[in-house]
């Protein structure tokens, strides 16, 4: 089969051992992004199936109309990117694992290097020690024991974070929704009166939630304002979950110190003049959260599987099976 990979924009798949299990395809990676559905959908016209890497390209409904190749649209994880009905209506499988995996590692490592380097000024003491000025050259930095880590979101993510804290004599505190401040409760963490309390007396406020159409915009400048002068703000999630313009505006009241940021707006950035990119109290990061060696191996080693299992006439994970089962999208 011709199998397109969408969005590898780092260009970090061809040499993982994950991609001998497509040695029997003609192979096609993708490394740049295109918003063109038009374009998009001539790039695919010879596709038999196509990866889809994250969330990184929504398959809209107005784009299926325009696809004419592929039979196949594979993944891993959730899916509300992907107008399924859409698909189903254009006779083309859709296949997702959904997998009951543990929370991902790299993305807590990250939110938590992110943290120091934050309080330390690595980035800073790194410039400059490179620019000859040794010690001096930076701001002063801060110890993280002692300190206050305030995890936004209940979840395993938060959780990995929480154990890294505390192996640094950290103090955890958590905000969640309703039923997540009652489940910490019940496990014994601490959960601050108020939302504003939470925020006030948090030195570290690292965000740890999914985006859904209910989480969108939940942080707002309010919350943000109520942060410690001087505190941080870590966010390895999603920028959606943030008020539009929220951080800068509270960077610029000095209420937020440092932000430290994996996620923006409208990825992928490809502007040095940025506002968040190129603050000089942001330290960004390309969206690296779940960017290892490891973890795509083991991401792409699954969805690969579905392709195979495709062309084999035994296709697994599907999301819309009636497709197959009615003929239109058999391989």
């Amino acid at each position: 089969m011709r199998v397109h990979v969408l969005d590898d924009w780092y260009d970090t798949l061809r040499d993982l051992p994950c991609m001998s299990l497509l040695s029997d395809h003609q192979v096609t990676i993708w490394n740049d992004r295109v918003t063109d559905e038009t374009a998009l959908a001539a790039r695919l016209a010879d596709a038999d199936a196509v990866v889809l890497f994250r969330d990184r390209t929504p398959v809209t409904a107005s784009l299926v109309e325009r696809l004419t190749g592929p039979r196949l649209i594979a993944m891993r994880g959730q899916h509300g990117h992907v107008d399924v009905q859409a698909l189903s209506a254009a006779g083309i499988l859709f296949a997702s694992k959904m997998t009951k995996d543990g929370p991902s590692t790299p993305t807590a490592e990250l939110a938590f290097l992110h943290a120091l380097s934050a309080l330390r000024y690595f980035p800073e003491q790194i410039a400059s020690a490179r620019a000859g000025n040794w010690q001096g050259g930076a701001p002063l930095g801060r110890g993280a024991a002692g300190k206050v880590l305030g995890l936004y979101g209940y979840g395993g993510i938060a959780g990995k974070v929480a154990d890294y804290a505390r192996a640094f004599g950290m103090t955890v505190q958590w905000w969640a929704s309703e039923a997540g401040r009652a489940r910490a409760i019940a496990d014994g963490e601490t959960v601050p009166a108020t939302r504003a309390d939470f925020f006030a007396t948090s030195d570290i406020v690292s965000i740890h939630k999914r985006l859904l159409p209910a989480t969108k915009a939940e942080i707002t400048q309010a919350d943000l304002m109520a942060m410690q002068p001087g505190s941080v703000l870590v966010n390895t999630s999603r920028a959606g979950l943030i008020e539009d313009g929220a951080i800068l505006r509270a960077l610029e009241a000095g209420r937020v110190g440092r932000a430290a940021l994996d996620v923006f707006a409208d990825e992928p950035v490809e502007s040095a003049d940025d506002p968040l990119i190129s603050h000089p109290n942001v330290i960004p990061t390309p969206h690296i959260g779940f960017i290892t060696a490891e973890e795509l191996n083991s991401q792409f080693a699954e969805i690969f599987d579905i392709v195979n299992a495709y062309a084999r006439g035994q296709p697994s994970a599907m999301i819309n099976p009636e497709v197959w089962t009615e003929g239109r999208g058999r391989a």
